[in-house]
């Protein structure tokens, strides 16, 4: 937007462009109307003055009314100029007013219409015009006398060439200001689209990102739930087939209540965002500890943690990428797997925390899973990717399977006392 100060400097511009228009009239007007008071009082000579400043009146009108079709023709603005001073000069001998006064305009109109040395040309016949008229006529033929002459003719050039070009430089000063006001307002205008451009994308970026964030949540909490749920409830089926102990039937469905319950509570806290239950009242180490024995109670499977350098607590993100990550690479185990035993390592380094999860079962090819698609695989790439992390894989058919997650090692901020 253009500043109030600008704004009063463009009204102003505009007022001394509407002046300087005006100018030469006034000029003329003052000239003509001093040699009527001062000079011959012969109604003849008053009526050949009078038309001779309405025919230079004329000429600068219809001249400079037409400049915008020939600024750009150096002949038509030399033919205006040539007029324009013969006009001066002729006035002059009805008047010295007119050398005195409406001279100035063949000065102004010089510079103005004409370029380079043609401009000194014009300046310099205007300013002989005025010293002939002010001293009576030429000079006599002796040396002090054109000395003088061209002394004066010289003073004159010099000091409406200074003024001329002062005036130029901050002509030129102002339009270079308007452009730059213009390109400013340009790339405001430009600024103002990108700057709605990317709330655009930003919006739309976190709009995907927090349905990814949910996806990732139910599918690690309400399907790991669910599928749990079912493998008990199938099992409380079998037993009572089998016509196991009564115990064991029951053991089966307390299983699955409690595995409701949770799923329940974790679903709660993903949909506020709030961290895993796990996670409230333990460090990570305990937190995996707790959910491996928990995993291994449900599904007979031995899992067993290793923690190795310092344990120390990580940011909020840091420890829940790597619990998730740890819970849904046993719900695989469990799923797929078939094995007999998992190992859980928790490793902190001095950059990094790594979490490698591996098992003994059948284990899988995957490039066939890469290219299939897991939605597990996928949730837990996608929560490593968020912190900058890697997830590799090995595995082959019957050989195992192998799952390191590596995060930033990222510490907890303290609270401030």
């Amino acid at each position: 937007m253009t500043t109030v100060a600008g704004e009063r400097l463009d009204r102003w511009e505009r007022r001394l462009e509407r002046l300087m228009a005006g100018v030469p009239y006034l000029l003329l007007a003052i000239s003509t109307t001093l040699s009527w008071l001062t000079g011959d009082t012969s109604w003849a000579h008053r009526l050949v003055t009078l038309g001779l400043a309405t025919l230079a009146a004329a000429w600068i009108w219809v001249m400079t009314a037409r400049r915008a079709g020939w600024t750009s023709n150096g002949t038509m603005m030399a033919g205006y100029v040539t007029g324009l001073v013969v006009l001066i000069a002729v006035l002059s001998t009805r008047g010295v007013w007119f050398a005195g006064f409406f001279a100035f305009t063949g000065y102004l109109h010089s510079w103005q219409y004409l370029k380079g040395r043609w401009r000194f040309a014009g300046v310099t016949a205007t300013a002989a015009i005025s010293i002939t008229a002010y001293s009576g006529g030429l000079p006599e033929a002796t040396p002090s006398s054109i000395l003088t002459y061209l002394f004066f003719v010289a003073a004159i050039v010099a000091v409406v060439s200074l003024f001329s070009f002062l005036g130029e430089v901050t002509n030129e000063r102002s339009a270079e200001r308007k452009r730059m006001v213009t390109r400013l307002e340009e790339a405001m205008r430009e600024n103002a689209g990108l700057h709605a451009q990317l709330l655009i994308q930003a919006r739309e970026a976190g709009v995907l990102d927090e349905r990814q964030r949910m996806a990732g949540e139910i599918h690690d909490t309400l399907a790991q739930g669910l599928t749990g749920i079912i493998t008990q409830l199938q099992a409380a089926v079998h037993a009572t087939e089998a016509g196991e102990n009564p115990a064991e039937w029951r053991r089966h469905i307390d299983n699955a209540t409690r595995l409701a319950r949770e799923s329940l509570a974790e679903a709660r806290r993903s949909v506020h965002a709030v961290g895993p239950g796990p996670l409230e009242s333990a460090q990570l180490p305990d937190a995996l500890a707790e959910v491996a024995a928990e995993w291994s109670g449900l599904n007979a499977v031995r899992a067993d943690l290793t923690t190795t350098g310092t344990v120390r607590p990580m940011h909020p993100e840091v420890e829940v990428t790597l619990l998730r990550t740890a819970q849904e690479a046993l719900a695989n185990v469990a799923k797929h797997a078939r094995a007999n035993r998992v190992g859980l390592t928790l490793s902190y380094m001095e950059d990094l925390v790594t979490l490698d999860v591996r098992d003994d079962g059948a284990g899988f090819d995957p490039e066939r899973v890469r290219d299939g698609g897991g939605f597990g695989l996928t949730s837990m790439s996608r929560r490593v990717s968020r912190l900058a992390g890697t997830l590799e894989i090995e595995s082959e058919p019957g050989g195992g399977t192998a799952i390191s997650a590596s995060v930033p090692a990222i510490p907890r901020e303290t609270p401030r006392v």
